[in-house]
């Protein structure tokens, strides 16, 4: 094989990738396999499905930055009509585990649609602004409030808070950034706020317990406090400079719960003290960053509300993580993205990824 085919090959591969957001992508999935690693008490196997989760999402997101935006806008609607449609026949037919029903038996597999609306969502309200871009009305931002709701309340009833906060989340930023009206948002906050006592009422009782904990975890410090109790004694004995990997007291004393999931930041914290969490939180800001320089250099309406809902989606994943993990946020069971065990989430934010990419490669084409 000659060389010149070897280099037409790898510009094959490469030519939709966009280096300066794969880069920190990369070093994100880097540290989370050696803090992994650790969080696991060196399970190689544990390691070894988590690297094969990472390389099928990453086939994911080199799939996604090679389809063009306008055939993504094509799918909008397919989408998250099969999102909705699977959601009901979750609430229908779906398999109970641990009280909630999440997931659909397909037979071969089984299947959690509500990660598929985390990015069915903000696809389709995005195709929905575009198409009314000329002449945006309120009767406009009602009918985006309306398909947002209809998931939300699905997942809510599964139960599933963390993920219905989250798509809620990304279907907001596409009607903030599609230009709803400051007096709408404002009065959104004060109905909200009305509705508190309503919502409080229509929590279910573990609900209501992680709320009453974060204000005060050593009411029940060996129940529903025991999880940010350990989690921040860990991130906070951390100190500046960490234990040093491999000897974090709290990890491997089996003082962290759901230590290679959700609360694998307190890991991190610990062995790699206040510097090591500085060096995560900047591999943070440099995606984030990038992804919004994307949605700023975005040709078309369809694409900037798309680019910069799944960017700000991506940093309300991981400052909700970290604030549950330091005691600042109620747990609500979300993991930290690209780091934490696991292969659904992080097939959904490395497909959101992919799009980002297209969108970035693709600009030139749309706006010849």
């Amino acid at each position: 094989m000659s060389s010149g085919v070897i280099r037409r090959f790898k510009h094959y591969l490469a030519r939709h990738l966009d280096g300066a957001l794969l880069g920190p992508v990369l070093a994100l999935m880097a540290l989370g396999l050696l803090v992994l690693f650790s969080a696991s008490n060196a399970s190689a196997a544990r390691v070894t499905a988590q690297f094969a989760n990472m390389l099928i999402a990453l086939g994911v997101l080199w799939a996604f930055a090679n389809i063009p935006p306008h055939f993504l806008l094509r799918l909008a609607l397919p989408l998250y009509a099969l999102g909705v449609l699977l959601l009901v026949a979750v609430g229908l037919f779906g398999d109970v585990v641990n009280g909630a029903r999440r997931w659909l038996d397909l037979g071969v597999t089984r299947i959690q649609p509500s990660e598929l609306m985390k990015i069915a969502v903000p696809l389709a309200l995005a195709w929905y602004f575009d198409r009314h871009e000329a002449a945006l009305r309120l009767s406009n931002y009602v009918v985006g409030a309306l398909m947002l709701v209809v998931p939300v309340a699905l997942i809510a009833r599964q139960p599933d808070l963390g993920t219905a906060l989250l798509i809620t989340a990304s279907g907001f930023f596409v009607l903030f950034l599609a230009g709803l009206p400051w007096r709408i948002i404002a009065g959104l906050a004060v109905a909200a706020a009305a509705a508190a006592p309503l919502a409080w009422s229509a929590l279910h009782d573990y609900q209501r317990q992680r709320i009453l904990m974060l204000l005060d975890p050593a009411q029940d410090p060996l129940g529903s406090g025991y999880h940010t109790i350990q989690s921040t004694i860990a991130v906070g004995s951390g100190g500046w400079f960490g234990k040093g990997w491999m000897n974090g007291s709290q990890t491997h004393l089996d003082f962290i719960p759901e230590r290679t999931t959700d609360f694998i930041f307190a890991v991190f914290a610990e062995e790699f003290g206040l510097f090591g969490g500085l060096a995560l939180l900047a591999l943070f800001v440099l995606v984030i960053v990038r992804g919004f320089l994307i949605t700023a250099n975005a040709p078309t309406l369809f694409t900037r509300l798309l680019a910069g809902a799944i960017t700000l989606t991506f940093f309300t994943y991981a400052f909700v993580n970290m604030g549950m993990v330091s005691g600042v946020l109620p747990v609500v069971g979300v993991p930290l993205p690209l780091v934490s065990y696991g292969g659904t989430a992080l097939v959904s934010i490395c497909l959101g990824f992919g799009i980002l990419m297209s969108i970035q490669s693709h600009k030139k084409l749309v706006q010849t």
